[in-house]
């Protein structure tokens, strides 16, 4: 039998290692350091002349691979410019330069609910006799009805022009004929050669409420923000996206012109329009800027 001091020795022995050794079990989470206090960036001092900002793209372009699962069909006339107007707001422009008819109602995942006006794709198919295999380029400028056809992650409703652009040449009313086209698509860049991006005021608009469209942006093609700027004023006023391609303001007074518009695209890239809509502003006109994204 041991003796007692023995023991005691014995025991403070074993206390002592577990105090010193890490035991696996016996380890709790560790505790999380409070985060270090980040000072906010300082701000920025509107600019008056019209500028860029460049961050990266990728998320909206990912890796400019080809996707599929994607359908296409036609609606309006077999030549045409599918419908005036749509659910983005453009109106007779579809048919007209810089569009000129090459255009498509977008599914939900790509009109996004109007968020996704003016977007451009490359669109391609090779499943018909009558397809071409080389890529189209088309801008969203309407959204689709219903839902999608079974197997589909995106569908096209393209103008008669933009799905018999498809097609080999001669074989457009064939392709047109086919049903729902299995194609494939991407995000690409808009270009609108000698366009500017354009501002027309809606109808409805008046001194308390400004609602204006917004048209033939290059690059994204899309905007995620919109920001006006009044005469006089050194503060941008964030506007509220009203459907389709219009933004709108209404803050509960009369709202003073000219106005600076900061346009934010699908990307983050940043545009500011110095006097994109004058003084004396008219409900129903259009004003054409003197720049674009670069």
């Amino acid at each position: 039998m041991a003796k007692p001091h023995n023991l005691l020795l014995l025991g403070a022995l074993v206390v002592l290692s577990l105090l010193v050794s890490p035991i696996a079990g016996a380890r709790g989470n560790p505790k999380q350091q409070p985060p270090a206090n980040k000072k906010r960036p300082a701000a920025t001092k509107p600019r008056s002349s019209n500028y860029t900002a460049s961050p990266s793209s990728s998320a909206v372009y990912g890796s400019g691979a080809w996707l599929s699962g994607a359908g296409a069909t036609y609606y309006g006339e077999p030549n045409g410019d599918g419908s005036d107007g749509g659910a983005c707001g453009y109106q007779t422009a579809v048919g007209k330069r810089p569009f000129d008819s090459m255009i498509a109602a977008g599914s939900t995942p790509l009109y996004r609910g109007g968020e996704g006006c003016g977007a451009c794709y490359e669109v391609k198919c090779n499943t018909n006799a009558a397809c071409s295999g080389k890529p189209v380029t088309i801008v969203i400028t309407d959204q689709s009805p219903g839902g999608l056809f079974p197997g589909e992650v995106a569908h096209f409703d393209m103008s008669g022009t933009a799905l018999g652009a498809m097609a080999k040449r001669g074989m457009a009313d064939k392709l047109r004929a086919g049903g729902v086209i299995r194609i494939q698509y991407r995000r690409v860049p808009c270009k609108y050669t000698g366009v500017n991006i354009a501002f027309k005021v809606d109808k409805g608009a008046n001194p308390f409420y400004m609602n204006v469209l917004i048209e033939f942006e290059d690059d994204d093609g899309d905007l995620s923000a919109v920001d006006l700027m009044e005469a006089g004023s050194h503060t941008w006023t964030p506007m509220a996206h009203n459907w389709g391609a219009m933004w709108r303001l209404n803050n509960g007074r009369a709202l003073k012109a000219p106005f600076g518009l900061r346009l934010t695209s699908d990307s983050g890239r940043v545009l500011v329009v110095s006097n994109a809509i004058p003084a004396g502003w008219k409900p129903g006109k259009t004003y054409r800027s003197l720049v674009n994204y670069p």
